[in-house]
């Protein structure tokens, strides 16, 4: 069962409130590290989640974005076009220090009592705000960008599969126990248009990840995924979060064969209370 870092819990409002700008929450590696720890301090869960957000890297490859209190996340100037595509370039991993420094940091704060989380967005998720702007409930111009531009759109996902794979070696390397990529918006697209705008994306990231960091687990999300789990299963991943909208028991059906393939092949150690955590290993 997994949840962000507390965003409910008082701590955490009262230090919002000394600190109300999201990004430099997000972007400080002492807050970083204070918000991170504000669950684990509580609760002593079997893993901490870095206090981040899958936009958080937008700018060190050519996207500028703020995150306003009303409207959320807001793209200052929309890719749409492939004179917008000039001003993307390759990740600079340099400016996500304060990610890479958080991530040492929870590593030796948790040592081996808890896993440290990281993430990322996939491709389709992160190119929904980067072309519509920000946040959208109809998705309109990225959906007819797949038949009005279907090279464009190409040319974006495939520059975010190569920046967001470089982003989570990065992670890995720099603490990481294990990596989830959330395609929060991939249920937005019927199955087999996920097939082709989101899934090929996801499984390029896993296959570089996997050559370079083997034994890190990955875990796939996608908000809505009802409808995309028996696609999800052949992505390479390890493991596949389920959302509200699918009852568990239905999902260990129809993924049962992915379960057990992944309990062979990952031995979880079980802990005194018979729970158990993922493996602490680096690439």
């Amino acid at each position: 069962m997994m949840r962000h870092a507390g965003r409910y819990m008082v701590v955490y409002r009262k230090l919002a409130e000394k600190y109300p700008s999201f990004r430099e929450r997000s972007e400080t590696t002492d807050l970083i590290v204070k918000i991170s720890l504000q669950p684990w301090n509580a609760f002593r869960p079997d893993g901490v989640i870095i206090f981040s957000d899958i936009l958080t890297a937008l700018p060190v490859f050519g996207v500028e974005f703020d995150i306003e209190d009303v409207r959320g996340p807001v793209i200052q100037s929309p890719i749409r076009s492939e004179e917008g595509l000039k001003a993307m370039h390759p990740i600079d991993l340099e400016k996500l220090s304060f990610v890479g420094d958080s991530l040492k940091i929870l590593r030796k704060e948790v040592g081996g009592d808890a896993s440290v989380l990281g993430f990322v967005g996939a491709p389709w998720t992160i190119a929904t705000y980067i072309v519509e702007g920000g946040t959208t409930r109809t998705y309109t111009t990225i959906k007819s960008m797949c038949h009005t531009a279907p090279h464009l759109l190409w040319t974006l996902l495939s520059h975010l599969a190569q920046a967001i794979t470089d982003y989570v070696i990065f992670q890995v390397k720099s603490g990481a126990h294990c990596i989830q990529i959330f395609d929060s918006w991939g249920g937005q697209l019927p199955p087999d248009m996920w097939e082709r705008w989101s899934k090929p994306y996801i499984k390029k990231i896993v296959d570089l990840v996997k050559k370079r960091c083997p034994e890190t687990p990955i875990v796939l999300y996608a908000n809505g995924n009802g409808g995309h789990l028996e696609r999800m299963k052949d992505t390479g991943v390890d493991v596949i979060g389920l959302d509200w909208t699918v009852d568990m028991a239905d999902g260990r059906s129809d993924l049962r064969f992915f379960l057990v393939l992944y309990a062979e092949q990952l031995p979880l150690k079980p802990r005194e209370s018979t729970q158990a955590k993922l493996p602490h290993q680096l690439c």
